[in-house]
């Protein structure tokens, strides 16, 4: 099933999404990569979604990726005498760790991690930065502070300190069970939680051992900070603009999107924007104008991906919400602004052979009539490289690795072929190649394509040599003489 646009869709699984016919559905609407989020659901759950996306996969022929979103350390406040209580603006309240129920002056925070980390002036944010307190005054068991902005605080509301880096690990105990059990269920992509130094990355692949791509979530302002150390530790990028836009002032986020999906970009590492893209239609058979916008503006950024949460796992529409993802994909993609936009932030990064082979590749596709690039990978960095130039042909990935076909389903613009055996030949591997380009539809035996390898093969970061060739394979006989 080829799909007519570049930027890939995730959507993630839950109560409205859980059985065959709806998984297929989600498929043929658009969905490229399904995510089971682990901070809902139970092992026995997870474990039967991932089976109907693999029976989904098997049945279109395709492969599609999983990505696992671990929950990473939550940090709640205590509970109230009365389940809740209102504090004003103005008055004093303290947070400390005395498991008595709180009262209108204090409650509990069983953290003792956030008062190591606390100093005065610090910021307390309680459900989703809805309330707002200052610190006046701090110690290793309490934090005495003012309220910016009040409202109700209640029961084991979560509570957020933007500007401060926690002596947390980004995995509780609850995450290393997940990923574990995620690893062995086989899922292609890690999304891991609450990261905030590269270290935190570090301790996830080394926990996954290759089974998994690490994708780290942006979602606090000390990841912003330190995002080049963390980009250069991942395999891809979340940027999780829901706690984003709680830690931060929500006019920073936008700019901060744009920033991190070019640096992305540059390092040839899949992007995903994600959080309340089309949030009116978990409700709603149609979305805002304002969502549309916000999707599409993701799209002319550069992103590799858009992601819906609660509006594919739980909302009402969860088909009607990738359709509408898959639709402004297409319409934004056909605009010439896109493509301009597309050509103008692209960065010629020329330190190795594998630079210049696939920006060649892209300059002799767009420059003749050139229907494809096809490159060979078994890392899928070849694959990776040729997406960061962006061409406007379609990239086929042809891998013999189906772990690697399934990953790079998270990469703009590639579709991916698993080679049914190791290519030891180049002319078997223009052979390929155009049988894969004719098969799905993206050019016929009168057409051309590029084809990038490396020799000798099925060896990763050889990429080396280039050849435009012909999909009629009695031309390709009739050329080579190997």
């Amino acid at each position: 099933m080829r799909r007519h646009r570049n930027v890939k869709i995730v959507a993630t699984l839950g109560p409205a999404s859980s059985d065959y016919d709806t998984i297929r559905a989600l498929f043929e609407a658009g969905a490229d990569v399904f995510r089971m989020n682990m901070s809902h659901g139970t092992h026995d759950e997870q474990r039967e979604r991932h089976a109907l996306v693999r029976r989904v996969e098997k049945d279109m022929e395709r492969p599609i990726a999983i990505l696992a979103d671990l929950q990473g350390p939550k940090l709640r406040c205590g509970v109230f005498s009365a389940g809740a209580t209102e504090i004003e603006e103005g008055q004093d309240f303290r947070f400390d760790l005395d498991e008595t129920p709180g009262e209108s002056h204090r409650v509990c925070l069983p953290h003792p991690e956030i008062f190591a980390a606390l100093k005065p002036g610090s910021s307390l944010l309680v459900n989703d930065g809805k309330l707002r307190l200052r610190v006046k005054d701090c110690g290793e068991d309490f934090a005495d502070c003012v309220v910016e902005v009040g409202g109700t605080i209640s029961d084991r509301k979560g509570v957020n300190v933007p500007d401060v880096v926690l002596p947390l690990a980004a995995l509780s105990d609850k995450d290393r069970a997940d990923l574990e059990f995620a690893c062995q269920l086989g899922v292609d992509w890690l999304a891991l939680s609450f990261v905030q130094r590269a270290a935190d990355v570090e301790e996830a692949r080394d926990l996954a051992q290759g089974r998994a791509a690490i994708l780290s979530k942006i979602e606090k302002p000390a990841a912003v900070d330190a995002f080049e150390a963390i980009l250069e530790a991942s395999d891809g990028i979340m940027v999780a603009r829901g706690d984003l836009g709680v830690e931060l002032p929500v006019h920073a986020v936008p700019p901060i999107q744009k920033r991190l999906i070019q640096l992305c970009r540059r390092a040839g590492k899949p992007v995903i924007v994600a959080t309340q893209m089309l949030e009116s239609m978990i409700e709603s058979p149609m979305p805002t104008r304002a969502e549309v916008s916000d999707v599409a503006n993701a799209i002319y950024d550069g992103t590799d991906a858009v992601m819906l949460s609660a509006e594919s796992a739980a909302g009402q529409y969860p088909i009607d919400a990738v359709a509408t993802m898959n639709a402004v994909a297409i319409e934004v993609e056909h605009d010439q602004t896109y493509l301009d936009q597309v050509d103008a932030q692209r960065v010629a990064t020329r330190s190795g052979v594998a630079d210049g082979i696939v920006a060649a590749a892209r300059e002799i596709a767009e420059t003749t009539d050139i229907k494809a690039i096809c490159c060979f990978t078994q890392s899928g960095t070849t694959a990776l490289l040729t997406a960061r130039e962006r061409p406007r042909v379609p990239i086929i990935a042809l891998t013999p690795l189906r772990d690697t076909a399934r990953r790079l389903c998270l990469s703009w613009g590639t579709n991916c072929f698993v080679t049914p055996d190791e290519v030891l030949r180049f002319k078997a591997a223009v052979v390929s190649a155009a049988r894969a380009a004719r098969s799905a539809g993206f050019a016929t035996e009168a057409d051309q394509i590029v084809v990038t390898a490396g020799v000798p093969f099925n060896v990763p970061g050889t990429t080396n040599i280039l050849r435009v060739a012909p999909c009629d394979e009695r031309q390709i006989f009739a050329t080579d003489h190997e």
